[in-house]
């Protein structure tokens, strides 16, 4: 992939991990608040690979550690203190483990896409559920024990993101070999 397509890859999908941010169900503390960052998270690490996935998050997640608010809640530096920020951290992860699922698949089919996506997911929720323990814990003050950081970290969010992990699994096998065909993914 060229340089500039990767620039510009990297560019739409933080971007629209951001539009992502502010499609969101709010629910009350410590319940985290749904949203579509993850969809755009798995498909970036499906569509772009391992590591130009985790470049585009990383871009998203920096872009609103300078202050632009592309987060959930705004943005800005005072945001890693904030419970959520594990996720945020996830999903750079999460879109590496991601692609580098989907490189090392012999095949590109609903099941190997499903299973690199919930695999990525799991990644987001380990870090995102122990960030916000801890933020909760040690930094905040709020005694929060680790059923209630699952439950509300986890647990409640995973129907929907499951959900996510089938509509990245179908997208990514119809657009794989379209973008393949016209070089615009590794």
């Amino acid at each position: 992939m060229s340089r500039t397509r990767t620039i510009t890859l990297c560019g739409l999908f933080a971007a629209l991990t951001a539009i992502g941010a502010f499609i969101k169900i709010p629910l009350p503390p410590p319940l985290v608040p749904f949203t579509l960052q993850f969809l755009f998270c798995a498909l970036a690490g499906v569509l772009l690979g391992s590591k130009v996935g985790a470049l585009s998050q990383l871009i998203y997640v920096l872009v609103g550690l300078v202050g632009i608010p592309v987060f959930t809640e705004g943005g800005g530096l005072h945001y890693v203190v904030k419970p959520t920020f594990g996720y945020l951290i996830g999903f750079v992860l999460g879109a590496y483990v991601i692609g580098l699922c989907v490189e090392k698949f012999k095949e590109i089919n609903f099941k190997n896409l499903f299973i690199a996506s919930l695999i990525g997911l799991i990644v987001v929720y380990v870090l995102g559920v122990v960030y916000m323990y801890i933020i909760y814990n040690f930094y905040i003050g709020n005694e929060m024990g680790v059923w209630v950081a699952v439950w509300g970290g986890a647990i409640s969010c995973a129907p929907g993101d499951i959900l996510i992990c089938i509509i990245t699994a179908i997208m990514g096998v119809k657009m794989i070999p379209a973008l393949r065909r016209n070089r615009l993914t590794a």
